[in-house]
C-alpha cells in the first residue's frame, strides 16, 4: 500500500517537472521585468483567454522569444504593443485600446449596469403603486362587506364538507 502511494505522489511530481521552463538572459533587471510584464500581459492568440507565461502552445513559445529579442534590441513598450498588435491584432491585449472596434466591450458594461438600473426602478416604483398603506383602517361598511364575504365562504366550505 505505502508503495502504490508513494509511485501516485512521484507521479504527480513528474507531471510538473515535464513543464519546459524557458530563461532568458537580460542586461537589467529592469529588462527582465519588462519581459514579464509582456508576457503577463500578452494573450496567446491560439489559447482561449491565457496569457503568453502560461501557454506552452508554438506561438507563444515564438512571441516570448520575438518578446526577448525586441527588448535586447531596445525597442520601446510602445513600439512591441504596436509591432504585436499590428501583427495579430487587438485580440492579443488583455485590455485592448478604446477605438471604434472595441466600443461595445468597454461600453457594454456600463450600458448593462444602467439597464439593469432602470428596470429595478421602474419595478420598484410599480410596487409602491400598488401596495395599500397599512395603517388605514376599513371603515364601518367595508367591515361589514368583508364579514359577509368570509361568512359566504365558511358557508360554502361547510357545503362542500357535507357533499
Amino acid at each position: 500500500m505505502k508503495a502504490l502511494l508513494l509511485s501516485c505522489i512521484l507521479a504527480l511530481f513528474s507531471i510538473a517537472a515535464a513543464a519546459v521552463i524557458e530563461t532568458y538572459q537580460f542586461d537589467t533587471p529592469l529588462q527582465q521585468q519588462r519581459y514579464h510584464a509582456f508576457i503577463e500581459e500578452l494573450r496567446c492568440p491560439k489559447c482561449q483567454n491565457q496569457n503568453l507565461s502560461g501557454s506552452d502552445s508554438a506561438i507563444s513559445k515564438d512571441l516570448r522569444r520575438q518578446l526577448h529579442s525586441m527588448i535586447m534590441d531596445g525597442k520601446s513598450d510602445i513600439e512591441i504593443t504596436q509591432y504585436m498588435v499590428a501583427r495579430y491584432g487587438d485580440f492579443i491585449l488583455y485590455r485592448p485600446r478604446f477605438s471604434s472596434q472595441t466600443a461595445v466591450l468597454w461600453l457594454m458594461p456600463i450600458g448593462l449596469l444602467l439597464l439593469g438600473s432602470l428596470v429595478w426602478w421602474r419595478m420598484a416604483s410599480s410596487r409602491k403603486r400598488v401596495q395599500l398603506p397599512v395603517d388605514e383602517a376599513l371603515s364601518q361598511s367595508d367591515q361589514e362587506r368583508l364579514r359577509a364575504l368570509l361568512d359566504d365562504d365558511d358557508n360554502a366550505e361547510r357545503v362542500e364538507e357535507r357533499s
